[in-house]
């Protein structure tokens, strides 16, 4: 029951897809008048929309059976989107409201999480000793997320002439981090934030449907001083936080 409760969309979306997708099948093949599957990939629609909301074969009752069905499972296909894109919107709304999110001039939240060598890494450790370079980022091994990891490595002599330590959290477990850390030689600290609690804490968006890639500067007061966010561009966390770094000494 819990995984019908935590997919139900899924479940619903599915469902609902099916049926549509055989009606639309039968549709097409219709319309374009062959019996070849490939019709259900070809990227043509002109004379599809004008057979569905037209009437281009008046005295074919196949025709006309087809599409009825058609615009009924499209309709509330369509119905369904909509609901779930307002539910969806208000959601990340309410959540929004109801998070303290970590913004310049903030103190950053205390937490402790394991990091990729199963270590518990408590943030006051280094909070107020250091200056801190915290980026949130989606997930171990996509595009964005090794371009950034391997840029940060690659950087991190500059990183600890500037006093910096480089902290990256992501959702994915320990394993994970470990595999991630070991592929590609990273030599900084990355914490497996499970049930993205620190992720709330600090009140990082999602964007684009994905969790959000945030960089926090952090000096050695514990303040942050710097916060950027683009999930697209993965390379410019790094040149940013390296010029805010130079400029705060």
């Amino acid at each position: 029951m819990n995984f019908i409760y935590k997919n139900i969309w899924l479940i619903l979306f599915v469902a609902w897809g099916l049926p549509l997708s055989y009606y639309r099948s039968k549709f097409r093949k219709l319309v374009y008048q062959t019996d070849s599957w490939i019709v259900n990939i070809k990227p043509v629609f002109m004379k599809e929309l004008k057979g569905l909301f037209g009437n281009i074969f008046p005295d074919n009752i196949q025709y006309r059976k087809f599409r009825n069905f058609y615009r009924f499972y499209l309709g509330i296909y369509f119905v369904l989107f909509l609901f779930y894109f307002n539910l969806n919107a208000s959601s990340q709304t309410i959540k929004s409201e109801n998070m303290e999110v970590i913004k310049v001039g903030s103190t950053i939240p205390a937490f402790s999480l394991k990091d990729q060598n199963g270590q518990e890494f408590d943030i006051n450790s280094v909070k107020g000793k250091h200056n801190l370079v915290i980026y949130f980022y989606p997930k171990d091994e996509t595009p964005g997320c090794t371009k950034e990891a391997c840029s940060f490595r690659d950087q991190f002599d500059v990183f600890k002439a500037q006093d910096a330590v480089i902290i990256g959290i992501s959702g994915q477990s320990v394993a994970s981090h470990l595999e991630f850390a070991t592929k590609y030689h990273l030599n900084f600290t990355l914490l497996s934030d499970e049930g993205n609690m620190v992720r709330k804490l600090f009140g990082v968006p999602t964007t684009l449907g994905m969790p959000g890639r945030v960089t926090y500067i952090v000096n050695k007061e514990g303040k942050v001083v710097f916060v950027f966010n683009s999930q697209l561009n993965a390379q410019k966390h790094i040149d940013e936080a390296l010029r805010i770094l130079k400029e705060m000494k």
